[in-house]
């Protein structure tokens, strides 16, 4: 990806992927690099395909499979040939009929390549790559992004390797990629560990549910231990402490007993901001009071008739 909407330069996923809110009748461009890493020269295909979220999984569409998203997609160019260790850019164009429906659509832009058959000539490798796409469609403001997180619980594999699998929520009208990060502290004589990368690959549906997974080292010790789970998708980002305790080789754990949890950098302003608005009132109320005058009255907004 090489463009990403003004409004979202700041928002990892995209920077990835197409990830935007459209109103009927808009049309967006978004420019891509194709880089062959190879020292040949490289016939590359680039077309759009369709994708669904299911479960807790993007999944790709066979082939060139086709939906909604992908008859409204364009590229200006079907078939582009790189150089040994070359580049090129293509541009994608996104129009949404002014009918379209409100929701979100899922797709992909694959660039593919199929290598040489082999000596025998039954073989035929085909290498693509993508950049995924979530639009969603609608009049107004984007759909607000939100999840929480639910339930913790530690286990063993048969062969002693500790997880700790999170269950998660969407709550908000947007798709999610999780991902993140889960520190131990307070372990066995004060002992730490991590952080440890969340599991990747886990896409939630709006009001859709699904885990994560953190796999740690095999010598992690039972604990008891503080876990700290860290998620995010986007700017959305979500933190739980819990204490836990791994069980034996092959077996599941209680679950974690939650300590604490932390909201999003943007909702503790809104708190705190509204703390201060609270407060500040509370102080013009009692000067009004001290004074001996009531606190004047703000004049009422007319409203024409007929409104």
């Amino acid at each position: 990806m090489l463009e990403a909407p003004t409004d979202r330069r700041a928002d990892p996923r995209a920077l990835r992927y197409i990830v935007d809110h459209l109103p009927p009748g808009t049309t967006i461009k978004r420019q891509l690099l194709i880089a062959n890493r190879t020292g040949e020269t490289r016939r590359i295909d680039v077309y759009p395909a369709a994708a669904t979220v299911e479960g807790s999984t993007f999944r790709f569409g066979e082939g060139r499979a086709a939906n909604e998203l992908t008859s409204w997609t364009t590229l200006d160019r079907d078939t582009v040939e790189v150089q040994p260790w070359g580049e090129t850019r293509v541009q994608a164009t996104i129009t949404v009929p002014p009918p379209a429906s409100r929701g979100e659509r899922y797709g992909v832009l694959w660039a593919s390549t199929t290598s040489a058959p082999r000596t025998s000539g039954e073989i035929t490798q085909v290498h693509r790559v993508g950049v995924r796409m979530y639009l969603d469609i609608g009049p107004g403001g984007e759909p607000a992004s939100d999840f929480s997180i639910g339930e913790l619980r530690p286990a063993r594999s048969p062969e002693g390797e500790p997880s700790v699998t999170i269950q998660v929520a969407n709550t908000g009208g947007r798709a999610l990629d999780l991902t993140g990060t889960v520190t131990l502290s307070d372990g066995p004589a004060g002992s730490r560990a991590g952080p440890f990368p969340i599991g990747q690959g886990v896409t939630l549906p709006p009001g859709g549910s699904g885990q994560v997974v953190a796999r740690l080292p095999a010598e992690l010790p039972n604990g008891p231990w503080k876990v700290e789970v860290n998620l995010e998708s986007g700017l959305v980002k979500r933190t739980i402490t819990a204490q836990i305790q791994f069980p034996d080789a092959g077996q599941v754990g209680m679950r974690g007993t939650i300590v604490s949890r932390m909201i999003s950098g943007w909702a503790v302003g809104a708190v705190v901001a509204g703390l201060l608005l609270i407060t500040g009132l509370g102080v013009l109320a009692r000067r009004s009071h001290r004074s001996g005058r009531p606190p004047a009255r703000r004049p009422r907004e007319r409203v024409p008739a007929g409104r």
